[in-house]
């Protein structure tokens, strides 16, 4: 079936994503400039910078090992590199930018959106467009003398604030050859401030480690920056991170199944034992009620939607139920969602949609049913800081940005800290 846009279509999409964009100055960009570079798996992705005749602004791109069916195609050659999606920048995207103005990122997004022509950005990529949606979105940030998580703020009109970390201390699933089933398990902290909630993530961490060598011979790190033990029980994890909740206030667990990776066939796979859709669903309710989370992620398969509607019916008012490979932060996908009630909150990943406008929309989708948004990373991390002004700019639920092992995530926290203090000032 072809992905190509009807002439309808592509005038729905532009207005989508223009509207309720805040004005800026029109700006023109004069240089554009694209490389690769290596994310914290080692494979290659895409760093843009974009050029005007007063500012410079540059993002990298981060990809995902467990994905959703639906999610806007990141553009890989056979060898695995981002040769082309380069070509596509320096090339067909920095002509047709340097040919005129835009005032806002929405014009910007809806112009790249139309450029490529396709429904899911496969043609020009969208990890090569969202390189420069992101970059974009930082001149105009420049040029208003704001900060990023500001200038989020003030487009999406959303009322700014300080996330939850959500830290995914022990990786297991596809992020770490399945040596636990479960492919994140979290701890969330909520401490009075960003600094506070760093440092507890931080100590909580280490103190996680020193119980965990004590257990094991060996204790290998995942792909997401935590650890990745091995136990026997699926209970055993959610001990320990009991014993870590216990000794710190403001702190709980979570986990992301990733339940696209355990389906089998009919059924789901959990350390060689299969279950139902309907055993599972038993098996969360018991770990809830043993062990209090504070979120669920994927806890089924995309496919298997009737199970979200009755997870989100049954441990609802008790747990959150994010969606991840089953939105896609896809606005139309939310809408769905809302429709049937299989969850009641979303995650929102840029590199999903592919543009910082679609992605603002996903979030008031997620809004306007009154759940909340949870801002992640991916397996595959850069150095760049977006999501975290993200989070803060649309006063996120939660942040996911991975365990506190890797200098690429740690630096998204460090944002934050720096955020907390812009703002600080800024109120003064």
């Amino acid at each position: 079936m072809s992905h190509e846009l009807s002439l309808s279509q592509k005038h729905t999409r532009k207005v989508a994503l223009a509207r309720n964009l805040k004005k800026e100055r029109p700006m023109r960009i004069s240089r554009v400039h694209a490389h690769t570079i290596s994310d914290t798996r080692d494979r290659d992705t895409i760093e843009t910078t974009l050029f005007t005749d007063k500012f410079e602004a540059t993002a990298s791109i981060p990809s995902g090992k467990s994905t959703g069916a639906h999610e806007a195609k990141e553009l890989r050659d056979d060898d695995g590199s981002v040769t082309t999606a380069i070509h596509n920048v320096t090339g067909e995207i920095a002509d047709a930018l340097s040919e005129r103005d835009f005032s806002n990122v929405g014009e910007l997004d809806a112009f790249l959106c139309e450029l490529d022509g396709t429904q899911d950005k496969s043609r020009l990529g969208a990890n090569a467009i969202l390189s420069v949606s992101i970059a974009m979105a930082r001149l105009f940030a420049q040029e208003a003398h704001i900060p990023l998580w500001r200038f989020i703020a003030d487009t999406a009109k959303t009322t700014s604030a300080a996330p939850r970390l959500f830290v995914n201390v022990m990786n297991g699933g596809a992020h770490a050859d399945f040596r636990l089933p479960i492919q994140e398990q979290i701890l969330v902290v909520g401490e009075e401030t960003l600094k506070e909630s760093v440092t507890t993530a931080h100590e909580a961490f280490v103190q996680l480690g020193d119980l965990l060598r004590k257990e094991l011979p060996e204790l290998p790190m995942g792909d997401e920056g935590g650890y990745s033990p091995a136990f026997d029980t699926i209970e055993r994890p959610f001990e320990l991170l009991t014993d870590i909740v216990s000794k710190w206030g403001n702190t709980s667990i979570a986990i992301d199944s990733a339940a696209n990776e355990l389906l089998d066939g009919n059924e789901y796979v959990l350390l060689k034992k299969r279950y139902t859709s309907d055993e599972l669903l038993e098996l969360y309710t018991q770990l809830v009620e043993r062990f209090h989370f504070h979120a669920i992620e994927d806890p089924f398969a995309e496919s298997d939607k009737q199970s979200f509607t009755k997870i989100t019916a049954k441990l609802g008012e008790k747990v959150i139920i994010i969606g991840d490979d089953l939105i896609v932060t896809n606005p139309k996908l939310i809408e769905d969602a809302v429709e049937h009630k299989y969850i009641n909150a979303t995650l929102i990943k840029p590199n999903q949609i592919g543009t910082v406008s679609e992605t603002i929309d996903a979030v008031h989708k997620t809004y306007d049913a009154g759940w909340h948004a949870v801002v992640s990373h991916r397996s595959g991390e850069t150095y760049d800081t977006f999501i975290a002004d993200l989070a803060y700019g649309i006063g996120a639920h939660g942040i996911k940005a991975g365990g506190l092992a890797q200098q690429q995530r740690l630096a998204k926290y460090e944002r934050l800290r720096t955020i907390e203090r812009e703002a600080t000032e800024l109120s003064q």
